[in-house]
């Protein structure tokens, strides 16, 4: 799969979820290097720590399979549960941030070679 493709459907994943929400406000932000991207995601629904940990959770599941990303990104869709959505997502990037904005969530996501580093908090 091109990168652009992948990236069109994390980033079409990932509204779609969070426009379950009916957020007034949805921010999506793209960076993109030779070796890797990072994807922001804003929005203003309040979410209890329970929610955020569950979408935490999904989205950083214990065993990443980047190299199966285009066989998973064929498979999301309407059809899943929210939170098999999300870890179809998981699996197919490097690692995932969540944080409670309150109000929205904050959500990053970093993927590509193990060069590209997360930064630390």
């Amino acid at each position: 799969m091109k990168r652009k493709e992948f990236l069109s459907r994390l980033i079409g994943e990932m509204t779609d979820f969070l426009l379950e929400g009916d957020p007034l406000r949805l921010v999506v932000s793209l960076h993109q290097e030779e070796d890797g991207a990072h994807l922001s995601f804003f929005d203003d629904q309040e979410r209890t720590e329970q929610e955020i940990e569950k979408i935490r959770t999904a989205l950083n599941p214990k065993r990443n399979r980047p190299e199966l990303a285009a066989y998973y990104g064929t498979m999301a869709g309407r059809d899943l549960n929210l939170g098999s959505r999300l870890k179809l997502i998981g699996w197919q990037i490097k690692q995932a941030t969540v944080t409670n904005n309150n109000p929205g969530i904050h959500i990053d996501l970093w993927l590509g070679s193990d060069s590209f580093i997360v930064p630390k908090k």
